[in-house]
């Protein structure tokens, strides 16, 4: 299980009958298991502020992608072959200022062959404006930095339309970056929409997914799975979005309830071990697999695993243990969103928790203090952490009603300072006129 319940114009949440199998074994990609994920979004800011659009200026008008992701189930796990259902968030800070969380690339293309990029962003590292040639055989792009252009580099080397034309672009973007938001997803999926005007492909939503994903694997050098991209390109509004991530089949989950609200909790702390850890977790993961011959973790059931415990270290096993628990869980997610049974949804997140807590061991401290102070406090169904862990933001599903007295308790239960989004489900990427 992938993550599920997750926000991206991301993520996702998370074509339906697209098939598309991930080169080389099932178990070495982390997208092949199923995610259930929604994208979400408040209120449109106001256009000046070049929040949630991606595009180009001059034309065709900026490409919509929204990006943001909190995935609520099965998010970490993504990298075994389960599903995970994600959305998108569109959120506005406890202050109740319309702030929609996006990522916007506006630009227009040039005739001198160069690519010319600037970041406002004033977290992203320098230097915060660069520009270089457009890529050739001979002359290939290569990553370095700054990190932050890495994903737009990634996208233009594998954009599989042709001949891309010089531009020059400007990236505006509100997704907190290492908050597991996905920001990373924002950028790629913005950066392909963007090249979508200048040069148009012919590619399945699928492929392109599979482009952005790419990047990231080769220019940022992360191993994720492909939920962020999918509900980046595939969200809805109203919807969840159930990924099924071996085969990229996705199904549309209604998230329409207005006595439901989705918080977003951001601990507003990062530490280091997640870019070492995630990578070490898959190898894991697929260890386990091998150990017990299959292709993938999500052709394990958990008889199977326990019957297996003696061939594999206790560390390895009770990662698998989570992935394979987080397959199922997914499933029953999905099917609890379609009844209506927020109760049972919100037990799934909490077991999900735990299970990223104490089997991946991906969450720290003030991500636990989140979820404790979430779960404590009337009105809410179920909390967890989002994202790659050891930081970032926790997702809890409450009642809409609860949400201002929530998030006060929250903030006085925890010790340091809580950034906080009220998200609704919404769609995906677009092309729209300024």
């Amino acid at each position: 299980m992938a993550g599920w319940m997750g926000v991206d114009t991301e993520r996702g949440t998370r074509a339906r009958k697209e098939q598309l199998r991930c080169p080389g074994p099932a178990n070495t990609r982390p997208a092949e298991r199923p995610a259930l994920l929604w994208k979400a979004r408040r209120q449109p800011a106001p256009r000046a502020q070049l929040v949630d659009w991606a595009g180009t200026a001059g034309g065709a008008g900026p490409a919509r992608p929204d990006l943001g992701r909190c995935v609520q189930l099965c998010e970490p796990t993504q990298r075994g072959s389960a599903p995970s259902i994600p959305g998108r968030p569109d959120c506005a800070r406890q202050s109740r200022r319309a702030l929609e969380l996006g990522t916007v690339l506006v630009g227009s293309p040039r005739a001198d062959g160069l690519i010319s990029l600037l970041t406002t962003s004033e977290d992203a590292d320098e230097p915060r404006r660069l520009q270089f040639p457009l890529p050739t055989t001979q002359r290939p792009l290569e990553p370095g930095a700054p990190h932050w252009a890495n994903y737009v580099k990634g996208v233009i080397q594998h954009y599989p339309a042709a001949p891309l034309p010089g531009f020059s672009a400007v990236v505006v973007s509100s997704v907190p970056l290492g908050g597991g938001l996905s920001s990373s997803a924002s950028l790629e999926v913005a950066t392909y929409t963007f090249l979508q005007q200048l040069c148009p492909d012919s590619g399945t939503i699928a492929a392109r997914a599979r482009v952005c994903q790419r990047a990231e694997h080769s220019f940022a050098g992360v191993p994720c799975g492909i939920m962020d991209q999918l509900i980046a390109l595939l969200g809805q509004k109203g919807h969840a979005l159930l990924i099924d991530c071996r085969s990229l089949e996705t199904s549309l989950v209604p998230l329409l309830d207005p006595k439901l609200a989705v918080l977003i909790t951001n601990s507003n702390v990062r530490h280091s071990l997640g870019s070492s850890e995630y990578p070490l977790r898959r190898r894991q993961c697929e260890e386990v697999a091998r150990a017990l011959g299959k292709e993938s973790l999500r052709e394990v059931q958990l008889e199977e695993l326990e019957a297996g415990r003696e061939l594999m270290s206790g560390e390895a096993f009770r990662r698998a243990r989570h992935v394979v628990g987080e397959i199922q869980r997914t499933a029953q997610a999905a099917a609890a969103l379609s009844r209506g049974d927020y109760r049972a949804f919100g037990r799934l997140m909490v077991e999900s928790h735990n299970s990223l807590r104490d089997d991946y061991e991906v969450s720290c401290p003030e991500l636990d203090q989140l979820v404790e102070a979430a779960l404590s406090a009337p009105g809410v169904y179920g909390s967890r952490m989002t994202g790659g862990g050891f930081g970032g933001c926790t997702v809890t599903l409450l009642e809409a009603s609860a949400a201002s007295l929530v998030m006060q308790h929250i903030q006085g239960q925890y010790s340091g300072t809580a950034t906080f989004y009220l998200s609704q489900a919404a769609d995906g990427a677009q092309v729209l006129c300024l």
